[in-house]
């Protein structure tokens, strides 16, 4: 008796569904990030005012492997105290990433999300835009893993031009969705 083994195509085959169902993971793993780094954070975060002791920036130089160029990078933090909007948190050692040096006494509007951990306050707009652009980036993932995952892409065959148009739109309707998202959390 003769046993046939699995021919290249097959072997090749799987591998595209193993593909596919990792992109689907890197999609679900996307989805959770934008649900809890958008609306969720802003959501459990304790808004408030800081009012600027100092600001400082920070430089830090990186060099290039493909050149001999170093680029820097500039960060400015602001230092001072932070107050809850309901008076229930002050914080006399505040720290935060801030877009601009600001003078003594400059108060910004922050939230607290952790023990020591402050962000600027952008509004549940911004919130909003952050999570709807991981929610697009895991569209385009989920799309593609889940053709790869039904088809063996790229190494089988398409089994039908239907689910390539869906996959087809979705991968569309989520670069469109991500673009606008990016631009409405930038102006917000």
């Amino acid at each position: 008796m003769t046993q046939v083994q699995g021919t290249a195509t097959d072997d090749r085959t799987s591998l595209g569904r193993l593909i596919g169902a990792g992109l689907i993971l890197v999609g679900l793993v996307l989805l959770a990030l934008g649900a809890y780094l958008g609306p969720y954070t802003y959501a459990t975060a304790t808004p408030g005012k800081l009012t600027v002791d100092t600001c400082t920036v920070d430089y830090k130089y990186r060099t290039s492997t493909s050149s001999s160029s170093r680029k820097k990078t500039k960060t400015r933090w602001c230092y001072g105290t932070f107050k809850s909007t309901d008076g229930s948190v002050t914080d006399l050692n505040a720290e935060l990433k801030s877009d601009a040096l600001h003078q003594r006494g400059y108060v910004i509007e922050a939230l607290k999300t952790g023990d020591t951990t402050y962000k600027l306050d952008r509004g549940w707009v911004y919130a909003i835009a952050v999570g709807c652009a991981w929610l697009f980036g895991a569209l385009i993932s989920l799309a593609i893993g889940f053709f790869a995952t039904v088809t063996g892409f790229p190494f089988g065959q398409a089994s039908g031009q239907g689910l390539f148009r869906t996959c087809l739109v979705l991968v569309g309707v989520g670069a469109v969705g991500l673009t606008v998202s990016l631009l409405v959390a930038f102006f917000a």
